[in-house]
């Protein structure tokens, strides 16, 4: 598998990108020469400053400030870390939800299988952005409620994912050996169908995390996201939009620069590993 991403140079420098992505904003507190919330560290006579600029001390915004004072590179890498915490952990925990329900729906069948596919049918129904203004006007901004939106939209995309190959796998020679050896039902789930059900669901999830990354930016954008005492890249776009028009385009520029560069590197990641985790292009990679 690392044999046949490495191959395409263009995910090989979409993977290091995100790496580097990564590293800038998990050590955000390290590499940035502000901590752009911290309200004793900003001045208001540093606000809007054009890229390169100085402030009245001799620090060198190399992107700019905003309205508030704050050096846009150390708001960008702070508000990564937001961006990218919230659409990991929504990610994580829809995909263990849906694959759980997945799971039991392709196996059981039935009318449970019925009820399950006609909830995520209706789920799947909606756009993706709509359930989430509406969960999060009826509970209000915050980190955590902007989670559970997330999750509320996404489980549905691993529950069909995984349901339809439970229903190939489990017709399969090795289930029905297992079945023969008295293996219970939970061990031939866990065990043995689950394990097959891994490739296709490493793909539907790092795609997932770029869509919630844009989904949370939207609904940041929106005012319905993060608090403002927490901007993500989304709200960091919004303060700057206002500017946009009066030359001042730093300020939603490069965060909307910093959120493209993200989503387009996972997403094409999630495209390689697509194509490689593919069993009818496995000897297009030597796999």
């Amino acid at each position: 598998m690392a044999a046949g991403f490495a191959r395409d140079r263009i995910a090989v420098a979409a993977l290091a990108v995100l790496i580097l992505v990564l590293l800038s904003a998990v050590f955000a507190p390290v590499v940035t020469p502000q901590n752009p919330y911290d309200l004793a560290q900003l001045d208001i006579l540093d606000s809007k400053l054009p890229p390169g600029a100085k402030s009245l001390d001799g620090k060198s915004y190399w992107l700019g400030t905003d309205e508030q004072g704050r050096d846009m590179l150390s708001a960008i890498l702070y508000g990564l870390r937001i961006s990218l915490g919230v659409a990991v952990l929504a990610t994580v925990a829809a995909l263990a939800i849906g694959m759980a329900i997945g799971l039991l729906a392709g196996y059981a069948g039935g009318w449970t299988d019925g009820l399950v596919m006609r909830l995520v049918d209706l789920q799947l129904s909606f756009p993706a952005i709509l359930i989430a203004l509406v969960l999060l006007a009826v509970t209000g901004p915050g980190v955590d409620k902007i989670v559970i939106a997330l999750i509320a939209v996404q489980w549905a995309y691993y529950a069909r994912t995984v349901r339809g190959i439970v229903l190939v796998e489990k017709g399969k020679e090795y289930v029905e050996a297992a079945r023969c050896l008295a293996f219970g039902n939970a061990r031939i789930l866990f065990r043995h169908i689950l394990p097959n059900c891994l490739p296709p669901l490493t793909v539907v999830a790092t795609v997932q995390v770029a869509h919630a990354i844009a989904l949370e930016a939207t609904l940041s954008f929106l005012g319905l996201g993060v608090p403002i005492t927490s901007p993500s890249l989304g709200l960091l776009i919004a303060n700057g939009f206002v500017h946009l028009l009066s030359g001042k385009y730093w300020i939603s520029f490069f965060p909307g620069v910093a959120l493209l560069i993200t989503i387009v590197a996972i997403n094409l990641i999630g495209d390689q590993l697509r194509d490689i985790l593919n069993p009818r292009l496995g000897s297009h990679y030597g796999a």
